[in-house]
């Protein structure tokens, strides 16, 4: 489930919602309150900062929200935008082209196969490496500069998750339990990945 977390001067856990206009206004709350300098609003499906700016009144809050979505909302043009098809440049070699041309229903359709079936073979090993990466993206923002983060970050990469909890054993509490709340995703996708390839 898609979820965005607000955190408060890179140490307190302030929040976390599946609505970001709820994320954004707990956010400004922060910010008002005065309790806060500096406020983030992460995706947690990627580690990703948000692009909105929590602070200024609600209505410039709402157009930086209406401004986001505008930017996110399927461009129009060649494909089938009813559908969701989406034309996008691919290059590849004229023994590829051949290939797929010579497939049922041609190119297109045979690349939306070979991408759905992709998907589906590694669905497991992709969110582990994506879950992975959220972890540390995330750890590399609030904590890149404490102490334990490299011998961290090397855990996480190396699969070795109960390693971690004694390197981030000095953060703050809010920031330990964030972060170990991704550091669980993490574990629990690659754990579905190793079942998946069998290992």
């Amino acid at each position: 489930m898609q979820t965005y977390t607000v955190v408060a001067d890179n140490e307190r856990h302030v929040y976390t919602s599946d609505d970001l206009e709820q994320a954004v206004a707990r956010a400004r709350e922060a910010y008002t309150a005065g309790a806060a300098q500096y406020v983030v609003i992460f995706d947690d499906m990627t580690g990703d900062r948000t692009e909105i700016d929590p602070r200024g009144g609600p209505d410039a809050v709402a157009d930086r929200l209406d401004t986001m979505a505008r930017k996110s909302a399927p461009k129009q043009g060649p494909g089938r935008p009813k559908l969701g098809v989406v034309s996008r440049e691919v290059s590849l070699l004229p023994r590829q082209w051949e290939w797929l041309n010579a497939q049922r229903g041609g190119a297109s359709a045979a690349l939306r196969k070979l991408v759905d079936e992709a998907r589906n073979d590694h669905q497991h090993r992709d969110a582990a490496r994506q879950a992975r990466d959220a972890a540390y993206k995330v750890m590399s923002v609030l904590a890149g500069d404490r102490p334990g983060f490299e011998e961290a970050s090397r855990a996480l990469f190396a699969n070795r998750y109960a390693d971690i909890t004694p390197h981030i054993a000095s953060w703050p509490a809010g920031l330990r339990d964030h972060l170990g709340r991704l550091v669980e995703r993490a574990r629990a996708t690659q754990e579905l990945a190793s079942r998946e390839a069998g290992t």
